[in-house]
């Protein structure tokens, strides 16, 4: 390794190489042609060397007590295809990368590895090519230092496209002040089976509201790019495309059943959407869709993708799902030409792709593919000035964002997490006992989530510095009135049957006026934890019973924290249940046990402060359920746009969920006029008939009357929030899109605060032509 390589800060960014005159140098000459241009120039070795992914980034570098040197890891694979196409989660840290604030990259140095990478990479490519790195980004990006917001569950309760934009926004100039270029974010999954584990991951179970959200992904990340990417935004890789929250059985990566019209109604909208509003790329899923894995699935990739939608963009494949298919096509050779012929442009971490001159001579690729695809690849790079731009100094000196901003934008991001935090609390159901009232003095605060923030940050999540969020306890103790006394004890832990911590909680309610009782789930990954190939959970540690890999069979908390609620509710004092979790849990027991009941979706490291916040009336409570909750895993699927069908009831249970799609309390209540319709607006008088401000979620519904094929029971079509003071009314203009009204003849409009209350709503009937 030369004095080059081992530099930590020093060494000119002017790129140098024997190319300084070629047109693909040239940057007043269009994208287009610059690309052509250095295409011809590339071997077939480099060429498949911008179609691999192949490395974790992770293993790429080692830190020293002077700075960082690169390994001969990354040596082997630069030298392996002259250069280096793409390289994920240099950034990248947590238990699985076993990256950590004493062995990683934090927010002051991580631009200085990224420059010391690219320098390698430019100085290894005959052609001076850089390397896009490719980060993680599922609620924020995934390295140390870096803002964690809110799980994509909790951006969904949310119902705020607006205050999300700001958000992805934020997490875009976080990324690329540290030198990566591309951001992974889930948005595309739609969560029909909560015992999956990375239902977290899902924006809930609907495809309108998934859309809304990805498109203001899109726009908060990319910003309105036109040709060239501003240096403080990120294109998007959207994932997973598609149908993977509609796995079998809620296990991860298995197939889905689903037919061609499930698939478009459910879960393609969302990626429309996001290819719309000019998502940079996706990322093919890992299940099958109709025999084929989307990694291997033409009709997927390229008749709809590429040829109907008219996608320009990349397409990823997911973590070693190139491989996967040699199960179908015989050999990894063969399964890197099915993954190419079918419309994947980028690897991750395969065999498949490294051997795509070998499937080019021996015919199962034409060489004109594989020159689209590279072409995809470099026409990114150059739409992110990395020819002119490829270290992360050059592009902090060009960036709209103050430079104050764009390095430490630690309070900006903390505000907009605890934000959306607030934002997403849903308050279940309320008998009066929240706002907690001023005549108690004297609160215990119980359970497993009730003391810890490790709990609360869902998967994809990077260590925390000592001392970074605040918990349920902590929250409360620091927004309640001077001379409350707060009591704590955790009575039992997150999973297992343990309960002798119970006594002492119960003694604690008993002496209280009020208990607040934090239960849940976690995803928290720990050095313990058990991981496969591609980074998913394999087996859990004794506390993890969320996230990729983590699947149920049954949606059960942990067998103690059922006995805790039992017994602190025995005790007479009013308990609040505070679930704090990545997906709908059954938990009946909490709605019969408790005086109140809220969930708050992991809220991320400072969603102590903004469940205290509600808890305490600080805040009113404005979330509204993305996914109906279950009674229990028996009676799924639950979802409340299913098929218009008189289902029978179940003898032995409920066949309805405990609480329905859109529903949420507020500290106020409204009341609803009937809708008015005028061509495809629809108006509604909406009045706030409480004593106290507050938000409400108008939420527009279709019911088809006559339709070319079977009809769902209800469709959110429109949705819009609204804050009113107590007593005001305002009018309501929600729009159709006729669009999403395509091959009916009649129709209901029903405008409700849930898709339950829209089943009795006042209806009026559009009439449409088909």
């Amino acid at each position: 390794m030369n004095a080059h390589d081992r530099s930590f800060f020093t060494g000119t960014s002017a790129v140098q190489t024997p190319n300084q005159t070629a047109l693909y140098r040239n940057p007043t000459a269009s994208i287009q042609a610059r690309t052509r241009d250095l295409l011809s120039r590339m071997t077939l070795r480099e060429k498949v060397g911008q179609l691999n992914q192949r490395m974790y980034g992770w293993n790429a570098y080692r830190r020293t007590r002077s700075g960082f040197e690169l390994t001969e890891a990354l040596h082997a694979e630069t030298e392996r295809f002259a250069g280096l196409g793409a390289l994920y989660g240099l950034l990248r840290a947590d238990a699985w990368s076993g990256v950590d604030h004493a062995t990683g990259a934090g927010a002051a140095d991580s631009a200085a590895l990224a420059d010391l990478v690219q320098r390698h990479v430019v100085g290894e490519s005959r052609l001076g090519i850089p390397a896009l790195f490719v980060e993680e980004v599922p609620h924020g990006h995934m390295a140390l230092d870096g803002t964690v917001f809110p799980v994509n569950l909790a951006v969904g309760a949310t119902w705020d496209p607006e205050l999300y934009e700001q958000a992805a926004a934020h997490a875009a100039v976080e990324l690329r002040s540290r030198g990566a270029h591309l951001a992974l974010v889930s948005a595309l999954d739609i969560a029909r089976d909560p015992r999956w584990g990375r239902t977290e991951e899902c924006f809930g179970e609907d495809p309108y509201l998934a859309s809304r959200l990805t498109e203001a992904l899109v726009r908060g990340m990319q910003g309105n790019p036109g040709e060239l990417f501003a240096p403080d935004k990120a294109p998007v890789v959207l994932k997973h495309f598609a149908g993977q929250g509609a796995t079998i059985g809620g296990r991860n990566s298995a197939e889905s059943e689903l037919g061609a019209r499930e698939l478009h109604e459910i879960h393609l909208p969302a990626a429309r959407a996001g290819v719309r509003a000019g998502a940079a790329a996706v990322m093919a899923a890992y299940n099958e869709v109709d025999g084929m894995p989307c990694a291997g699935n033409p009709a997927l990739l390229t008749e709809l993708l590429r040829e109907r939608w008219e996608f320009e963009g990349l397409v990823m494949a997911d973590g070693l799902a190139v491989d996967r298919l040699a199960r179908i096509t015989g050999d990894k050779v063969s399964a890197g030409a099915l993954a190419l012929n079918s419309g994947v442009d980028l690897s991750l971490w395969d065999e498949g792709f490294t051997h795509l001159g070998e499937a080019v001579e021996r015919g199962l690729v034409r060489e004109e593919t594989l020159d689209a695809a590279v072409t995809r690849v470099l026409h990114l790079k150059f739409r992110l000035g990395l020819f002119e731009r490829p270290y992360a100094a050059d592009q902090l000196a060009t960036s709209r964002t103050p430079p104050a901003a764009a390095a430490a934008p630690a309070t900006a991001g903390r505000d907009l997490s605890t934000a959306l935090a607030r934002a997403a609390i849903t308050l279940l159901h309320n008998n009066g006992a929240l706002p907690i009232p001023s005549t108690a003095t004297r609160i215990a605060v119980l359970g497993p989530q009730a003391a810890t923030t490790a709990h609360q940050l869902g998967d994809y999540t990077a260590p925390q510095r000592p001392g970074t969020g605040t918990s349920v306890l902590a929250g409360l103790r620091r927004f309640a009135a001077p001379g409350v006394e707060i009591t704590h004890a955790r009575g039992c832990a997150l999973t297992g049957g343990d309960t002798s911590g119970i006594p002492e909680a119960v003694a604690l309610a008993g002496a209280a006026d009020l208990a607040v009782v934090a239960l849940g789930g976690s995803s928290a990954r720990t050095p313990e934890t058990d991981f496969a190939a591609n980074g998913a959970a394999q087996q859990a540690s004794s506390q993890m019973t969320c996230g990729e890999g983590v699947d149920l069979a049954g949606l059960r908390l942990g067998e103690a924290q059922y006995a805790l609620l039992r017994a602190v509710s025995a005790t007479g004092t009013p308990a609040v249940v505070v679930l704090v979790q990545g997906r709908p849990y059954a938990v009946p027991e909490a709605a019969d046990l408790s005086a109140a009941l809220l969930t708050a979706w992991y809220p991320g490291p400072w969603g102590g402060d903004a469940i205290a916040e509600i808890l305490l009336g600080h805040a009113d409570p404005s979330g509204r359920l993305p996914v109906s909750v279950p009674r229990s895993a028996a009676q799924l699927p639950v979802y409340y746009n299913h098929k218009d069908t008189e289902y029978g009831a179940y003898v032995d249970e409920s066949a309805e969920p405990l609480y329905s799609f859109g529903h949420g309390l507020s500290y106020t209540t409204f009341a609803y006029g009937p809708p008015r319709l005028s061509g495809h607006t629809v108006a509604v008088d909406v009045t706030n008939t409480g004593e106290r401000h507050g938000r409400t979620v108008v939420q527009l519904y279709v019911r088809r009357l006559l339709t070319s094929v079977w009809p769902r029971t209800l469709e959110l079509c429109a949705f819009e929030a609204v804050t009113l003071a107590a007593g005001e009314l305002r009018t309501v203009t929600l729009h159709l899109d006729p669009d999403q009204l395509a091959g009916t003849g009649t129709a209901e409009i029903r405008v409700a605060e849930s898709a339950r209350a829209a089943l009795t709503a006042v209806p009026v009937v559009l009439r449409l032509t088909r």
